[in-house]
């Protein structure tokens, strides 16, 4: 069944290719997935021309180190290959975080603000880099790294991301000077 993609819906895992005979695919869960994912719920996939199906998890298990999911109905791998690609969705309520973790779209549109409440910029997008994420801030689409030195508190309620930044982190041109 085709369907639209509810706002509501947060990426929970990439689908890879069949493995084996019976219908299950390579599946590679975001850090969301890992926890959100589990067998008998229901998820969105979309595909890769963007059409979204309502799918129910069968099995999801591990083998070798590597996630693999089953969809109710989907028992070959020609049914299988239709997935392919496709990234699944989870219902924001399914989405369990841990202290201190929040999803990129509650970041995206606070305020960046320093110790003093002085308004810096507004976080335009997180980005996920090996070392840490990053929020990009504008104007001027600097990098700020989401760590501890920088981060003193992110208020989402109030709208804030409280940060205590070396001279230069948002203007390179004050980094020359300091």
């Amino acid at each position: 069944m085709e369907e639209s993609l509810p706002q509501s819906r947060i990426a929970a895992a990439r689908i890879g290719a069949p493995f084996g005979l019976h219908g299950e695919l390579a599946c590679f869960p975001t850090r969301v997935g890992e926890d959100a994912l589990r067998a008998g719920m229901t998820v969105h996939a979309q595909d890769a021309r963007g059409a979204t199906h309502a799918l129910e998890i069968a099995t999801l298990r591990r083998h070798h180190g590597r996630a693999l999911v089953a969809f109710a109905g989907v028992t070959d791998v020609e049914a299988a290959r239709a997935f392919s690609n496709a990234t699944l969705y989870v219902s924001r309520a399914d989405v369990v975080l841990r202290d201190g973790e929040f999803l990129d779209d509650d970041l995206v549109g606070l305020r960046l603000v320093d110790p003093s409440g002085r308004t810096l910029g507004t976080v335009a997008a997180v980005q996920h880099f090996p070392a840490q994420d990053c929020l990009v801030v504008e104007p001027g689409g600097a990098f700020v790294p989401l760590v501890h030195a920088f981060v003193r508190a992110v208020d989402v309620r109030g709208g804030t991301v409280t940060v205590d930044l070396p001279d230069g982190l948002l203007d390179p041109h004050l980094a020359d000077e300091a």
